[in-house]
Formats: C-alpha cells, sequence, structure tokens
C-alpha cells in the first residue's frame, strides 16, 4: 500500500490553511489600519463627515467572516481525518475479510482431503483414528470462527444474557483451567494467589469465560516453545485486583500493544508466526471488560519474550473468606 505524501496529509493541510487565514487576516488589518490613517488626514484636512467613511459595523463584518472561514477550515479538517479514519478501517476490514476467509477455507479443505481419503481407501483401524483426530480439530478450528463472529455480533447488538451472578473469580479462573484442560494440554498453568483473598464479583460467566478463552488460546497459539507456559496472578490494589495473564510466547512489539485492541487489527505477519488470526479476539476481550466495570492493558519486553494481559478489576463486592 502506498503511503500518502506528507504535503497532501490532512494536518498539514490544516496547518497551512490556518497559516494562510492568519496572514491573510494580517495584510486585511493591516492594509485596513493604513487607508483608515488615510483617510483620517483627509478628513481633518477637509472637514469632511467621518461617517461617510467609516461604518461601525466594518469591525463585526471581520470578526464574522474570520469566524465563518475557521470553522469552515475546521470542517475541511474534520473531514480530511474522517476520510482518513474510514480508509484505514476499510482497509482493516479488507485484511479481515481475506484473512478470515483463509480461516475458513483452509480447514474445509483439509476435511475434503480426510473425506476424500476415506472414501477411495481402504485403511487401517489406526489411520482412521488419526484421520478422524484430525478432522475433530479441523472442526474445532470451523467452530471457533463462526463462534467469534456470533460473539462480536452480540456484544455489539448487546444482545447477550445480561444475567450476571456474584462469583468468586479466583475459583471461576481455576474451574476454566480445569474444565479446559483437555484444550490446553500440551500447556503447563499455573496460578498463584499470593494473597489468599477470594475477592467476588458480579460476573457474566459465559462472556467472562469467553475473555479468558481468548488470552488463553492466544497464549498458546503465538507460541514457538517447546512447552507453552501461562501463569496467572491475582495482585490485589488498594482499588480493585489485577489479573495477570503472563505467557512465553512470541511477544509483542512495544508499538504494538494499544493497537492490539482495536477491531480488525492484525500484527504484521513475521516468518516466525505459527498462526494468523482474525484481528476480533483481544477486541472482545476488551469489550468483554468494559461490560465488567475493567479495562485490559498489554506489556511485553518485546518480540520473543513473552507477554503479559492484566485485567484490571474494580473493588470486589465482597470477599469469600470476609463473608465467612
Amino acid at each position: 500500500m502506498k503511503r500518502v505524501k506528507w504535503f497532501v496529509h490532512p494536518v498539514v493541510i490544516f496547518i497551512l490553511s490556518i497559516a494562510a487565514l492568519a496572514a491573510s487576516l494580517f495584510l486585511y488589518i493591516y492594509w485596513y489600519l493604513e487607508v483608515s490613517t488615510g483617510l483620517q488626514r483627509i478628513i481633518m484636512k477637509y472637514s469632511l463627515d467621518p461617517a461617510q467613511f467609516f461604518e461601525i459595523k466594518t469591525w463585526v463584518v471581520i470578526m464574522v467572516l474570520s469566524i465563518l472561514v475557521g470553522l469552515i477550515l475546521t470542517g475541511v479538517f474534520t473531514i480530511f481525518v474522517y476520510n482518513e479514519k474510514t480508509q484505514r478501517l476499510y482497509r482493516m476490514q479488507r485484511n479481515f475479510i481475506n484473512s478470515f476467509t483463509h480461516e475458513l477455507k483452509t480447514p474445509v479443505a483439509s476435511l475434503r482431503l480426510y473425506l476424500d481419503t476415506f472414501s477411495r481407501y481402504e485403511l487401517p483401524r489406526e489411520d482412521q483414528l488419526r484421520y478422524l483426530d484430525f478432522m475433530s480439530h479441523d472442526v474445532n478450528r470451523l467452530l471457533a470462527n463462526i463462534n467469534r463472529i456470533l460473539d462480536l455480533a452480540r456484544i455489539e447488538t448487546k444482545s447477550y444474557q445480561k444475567g450476571r451472578e456474584c462469583i468468586d473469580i479466583v475459583k471461576m479462573v481455576e474451574e476454566f483451567c480445569e474444565q479446559n484442560a483437555d484444550l490446553f494440554r500440551g500447556c503447563d498453568i499455573a496460578i498463584h494467589n499470593p494473597s489468599r483473598e477470594r475477592p467476588c464479583y458480579w460476573i457474566n460467566r459465559p462472556l467472562f469465560e469467553m475473555l479468558l478463552m481468548n488470552l488463553f488460546t492466544n497464549a498458546v497459539k503465538y507460541n514457538q516453545s517447546d512447552r507453552p507456559r501461562i501463569d496467572v496472578a491475582f495482585v490485589t490494589r488498594k482499588k480493585g485486583l489485577d489479573i495477570r495473564i503472563t505467557d512465553n510466547g512470541m511477544g509483542i512489539e512495544k508499538g504494538e500493544t494499544k493497537k492490539i485492541f482495536r477491531k480488525f487489527y492484525q500484527v504484521g505477519h513475521t516468518e516466525d508466526m505459527t498462526a494468523k488470526g482474525t484481528g476480533l479476539g483481544l477486541y472482545l476481550v476488551a469489550h468483554v471488560a468494559q461490560i465488567h466495570q475493567a479495562r485490559v492493558t498489554a506489556e511485553s519486553p518485546g518480540p520473543g519474550q513473552g507477554s503479559t494481559f492484566v485485567l484490571k478489576m474494580p473493588p470486589a463486592v465482597r470477599s469469600v473468606e470476609a463473608a465467612a
């Protein structure tokens, strides 16, 4: 994609427009004062009526014109900025469509190949089980992508189930890890709660589990180590709780840590990436966090050094220990 030349950038155009407006006003006022001085001399010399030359409304007209020109320039700048954002969103949507199409076509093509193999050849039982395992993996991949689109639609239209429960968040994360042990069986997961506190929050369980699933899946998906690892730490703050999810994966460039939560945003495809995303997972994570009056941030020392996603929760409703 060609980059916009600096001299047609909206900010440059706006600055030049303001400079031109300022110069025009300066020249106009300078000219007006010079003419006024000359007219004053003529009036005094020939004892003429000043009302014939000066109108009280003159300066008002100048001010009104200046405001109108300023508004016009502001409008032009706004249009340029809006157009720039629209173009960027369009490019991100196009990249998302291309990536998502690839994410759908790849497992479908794989399933077709396996089915064709089953229909043409008599395979030993061992090979049948192996191919069925591959097919199950492809089906799960398809379902994950479809569910991500459905989750996006539910969140953006606010059609998700709004019922919430007062839940021990530490226990919920522990249960999530236990229930999905098979899904993350190739990954070492450790949970740390040094304070031993059990804070409770009003949580929409399906949405919060979707948040955890996206973060855990990314930690495994974008990981090249022989043994992926995820450390979940609960760190108590004065006014809330931090849930720190740290992995030993590919890491994130410092300039990308805020951008990755944008809709359709995808980190540049490098050669060492083991998988390509759709640009929706972390966008959904950020929105689910907002629904729970929390926010999520990303930290990373750099590429190849792992990442930490910090879920900053508000003050807890109560503590299990305190209630006991």
